[in-house]
């Protein structure tokens, strides 16, 4: 098989894993949109689980080194943001892109939408398990509680391997000095073309990346960090104070 067969099998693979998380989280955000009652126990799930977070990294949060890294991770990649709108649009020019995007930014891509799937997966089972807990105010050993009654150790793990696999890819194309410009010029174009929100996510990636000064020690000290928090977790702790 020729380098151009490889790449065209490579980019086909990338378009159809895109296409089916993808769907997976469409399906899941619109399950959940479907009964008001589940919609906003999720809100305040992913507000818990926010607040949360930047508890547990306050300190790459106030780094002016990694400030706006931590900011992308935990609204963008991590955090309770919809992204029904940026992944509508991929959905909607997916034969384009798998075509002229280049194969590194087609898989950055699938790593964060596949991140997008399995963390409204997880989030789904959370919700069913604290179910009217979600009614009013959540407390640490009934988020934890619940998180070891959903259970999904491998699929837990594999969600903050993604989440360092991701950061790895966008570090990768913050070094490429060419893309800069070309997401520049593709601002007006993208906005245009109704896709200003899947633009806005990869000029955001670009520039948090490219801010910092030590990439692999800042996504080694997230995924350590929340690594540690779901091991602690699943061996019965009852707050959340690792990391």
């Amino acid at each position: 098989m020729s380098h151009h067969d490889h790449d065209a099998a490579d980019r086909a693979a990338c378009a159809a894993e895109l296409a089916r998380f993808l769907n997976e989280a469409r399906s899941l955000r619109r399950a959940a949109a479907a009964d008001p009652l589940l919609a906003a126990r999720r809100d305040r799930l992913r507000a818990f689980q926010s607040a949360r977070l930047a508890r547990t990294h306050a300190d790459l949060l106030a780094d002016a080194d990694s400030r706006q890294a931590a900011a992308f991770f935990l609204s963008d990649l991590y955090g309770p943001k919809d992204l029904s709108e940026r992944d509508a649009e991929v959905e909607r020019i997916l034969p384009l892109m798998s075509s002229m995007l280049p194969l590194s930014g087609l898989r950055t891509l699938l790593l964060a939408v596949e991140v997008d799937a399995l963390s409204e997966r997880l989030d789904a089972a959370m919700v069913g398990a604290l179910g009217r807990r979600l009614d009013g105010e959540v407390d640490e050993a009934s988020y934890a509680a619940a998180y070891r009654q959903v259970g999904e150790r491998p699929a837990r793990l594999a969600q903050i391997r993604l989440i360092g696999e991701t950061g790895a890819a966008l570090e990768a194309l913050a070094r490429k000095p060419l893309l800069r410009g070309l997401l520049k010029m593709m601002h007006g174009p993208a906005q245009m073309a109704g896709l200003g929100e899947l633009h806005a996510f990869l000029c955001r990636g670009f520039e948090a990346f490219r801010s910092l000064r030590d990439a692999e020690a800042f996504v080694e000290a997230v995924v350590s960090r929340e690594g540690a928090l779901a091991l602690a977790l699943f061996d019965g702790a009852a707050t959340l104070g690792a990391g």
